[in-house]
């Protein structure tokens, strides 16, 4: 493992986080707290739970447990209205705080264990973990988004029917190595000097 692979990790984490905004960006207040039933959860209730799931996992990620003595888990999935600048504000506090701790973490770190409910996982193994959970939530945001928009959705990824031209685009270039998320995410500066 090596510094190739936490910015690439970092890169992935981006492009989420990216597809989650686009789809809060495109919804109006009343769209961004509606839930199909009283099973589902919202997008406002979804930004809830990642929100304090990310600060306990990663405040203080390599010394405490992930599941923080603070943390309120079954308040997160209680609905409560939120607009979008407040749920922006929730989204990108969670989101700084995943990626600053990654932007921080050395090879060296890959192999340590961290605990989650006492369970230990190692820096890597933690980091996948979040990394199958977060897309899984914003996967469910997109979902959501698609049905309150409709017709009026703005695609996140290839438009439907256009494939063909996407792959010939695509195989008109030499064979090279390059992230699958780069014509999608523009890394910060930051986090391109606490990785490099």
């Amino acid at each position: 493992m090596s510094v190739d692979y936490l910015s690439g990790v970092i890169q992935q984490f981006e492009y989420y986080k990216l597809l989650g905004e686009k789809t809060i960006k495109q919804l109006s207040d009343e769209q961004l707290n509606w839930s199909y039933n009283s099973e589902s959860n919202s997008i406002a209730v979804i930004v809830q739970h990642l929100h304090g799931n990310m600060l306990s996992r990663w405040t203080h990620f390599l010394t405490e447990d992930g599941e923080k003595t603070w943390r309120n888990r079954d308040a997160e999935f209680e609905s409560k209205v939120l607009n979008k600048s407040e749920l922006l504000e929730l989204w990108n506090k969670g989101w700084n705080c995943l990626l600053d701790v990654l932007g921080s973490l050395k090879p060296a770190d890959l192999s340590k264990t961290v605990y989650i409910r006492n369970q230990g996982h190692t820096v890597t193994e933690a980091i996948h973990r979040q990394l199958a959970h977060y897309p899984y939530h914003v996967g469910q945001m997109v979902f959501i988004g698609k049905m309150c928009r409709g017709e009026n959705w703005n695609n996140l990824s290839i438009p439907k029917g256009q494939s063909e031209p996407y792959n010939a685009e695509k195989f008109s270039k030499p064979q090279h190595k390059a992230h699958f998320t780069d014509e999608y995410v523009t890394k910060s500066a930051s986090h391109k000097k606490r990785t490099s």
